[in-house]
């Protein structure tokens, strides 16, 4: 109970401290409880926060901010107009196919298992087949019925959706357009003296600007890579797999050898075991390899190195507080934590933020 005393006493009794944890309660409050309902907003700031450094770079070319703003805006929107009506209705419509499928990829499953006693008799039996087979067709049954649930959930989400498709674009231009005034409300706001919350910041900005940056091109350029692959290899639901490949860069270490599965899955129903198969797999790892040992290194080079358990920590933690934007911002977050505990004071005496002094030789 003393050590507790001592450490509140210690950390609570600078006002600097105070400040940072009224801040950090007051954002964890929003985004815990408001989350739901600013989505649209989140989703808005952080797009707004990709594009913003396209924006200071055409300004340094010489353009006035405004014009820079009209440019890179006009350029989002037509990304934004090709993926709602090119690539979300092409994978809308691969995963539809799949689906329908599904009941022909269950049945050569069910044949390849009966198959197996007979090839391995010393390693399975029949009553294991058979029990397998039963399992699988439970889980196919579940799994329609989700699907079920899910088509219709999304008939009553389609306002939301509407929602988003509205709202987002036109708070990313007002939020690019008044950068400045915005973030001078909010600095207004904040106690003048808060040099622990700027020393906070400052570590961790440059860290999640080159993360969520770097995340967004090494999506667009894994994704339309495998895309291209898989369409030079005839494998079928190519934009499907390319966009789940994609998106599989956002947890690391898993992400990969999770998607391998249904790659392997679609390769084996189309080209059974050949060299088909092998080229479609062999492809992929090339591809995994190159995203690993090359384009990461060179999108993430400025940002601070972080272990593997903790990189997996934070995704665990917050993507199941905050789903798809909690596995995005992961790392990131982890970066701002990281700042904040090294900001903080610590059992060491003196304080942590100056120089040693040199030893007298």
């Amino acid at each position: 109970m003393e050590l507790l005393r001592d450490w509140f006493k210690r950390s609570f009794s600078d006002p600097q401290v105070v400040i940072l944890g009224v801040v950090l309660l007051a954002f964890f409050a929003v985004v815990l409880g408001l989350g739901a309902w600013l989505a649209p907003m989140f989703a808005s700031i952080v797009i707004a926060y990709l594009l913003e450094a396209v924006v200071g770079r055409l300004q340094r070319l010489g353009l006035p901010r405004m014009l820079a703003v009209i440019i890179v805006f006009l350029l989002f929107m037509t990304l934004f107009v090709f993926l709602l009506f090119g690539l979300i209705p092409l994978v809308s419509r691969q995963l539809t196919q799949l689906v329908q499928q599904m009941p022909n990829y269950i049945s050569q499953g069910q044949e390849l298992l009966k198959g197996l006693p007979a090839a391995y008799p010393d390693l399975i039996s029949v009553t294991q087949v058979e029990g397998m087979i039963g399992q699988l067709g439970e889980e196919a049954a579940n799994l329609g019925q989700r699907l079920l649930g899910w088509s219709l959930a999304s008939v009553a989400s389609l306002i939301a959706l509407v929602v988003y498709l509205v709202l987002v674009p036109v708070l990313v231009f007002f939020l690019l357009k008044d950068k400045a005034q915005i973030i001078g409300w909010v600095t207004n706001r904040l106690p003048e003296e808060r040099s622990l919350v700027n020393r906070v910041w400052s570590e961790s900005e440059v860290q999640i600007a080159n993360y969520v940056r770097g995340k967004a091109v090494e999506i667009i350029i894994v994704g339309a890579v495998t895309y291209i692959t898989f369409m030079v290899l005839g494998l079928q639901y190519a934009a499907l797999l390319a966009t789940l490949v994609g998106f599989s860069v956002l947890i690391p270490y898993v992400g990969a050898a999770v998607v391998t599965v249904p790659i392997a899955l679609v390769a084996y129903f189309q080209f059974g075991w050949g060299w088909d198969f092998g080229q479609v797999m062999i492809a992929y790892a090339i591809i995994q390899a190159l995203d690993g040992n090359l384009l990461v290194p060179l999108l993430f080079s400025e940002v601070v190195n972080l272990h593997p358990v903790a990189i997996i920590l934070a995704i665990l933690v917050f993507g199941g507080l905050w789903g798809f934007w909690g596995i995005f911002f992961a790392i990131p977050l982890a970066t701002f934590v990281k700042a904040v505990i090294n900001a903080w004071p610590s059992n060491v005496k003196g304080d942590a933020g100056t120089e040693p002094e040199p030893e007298s030789s």
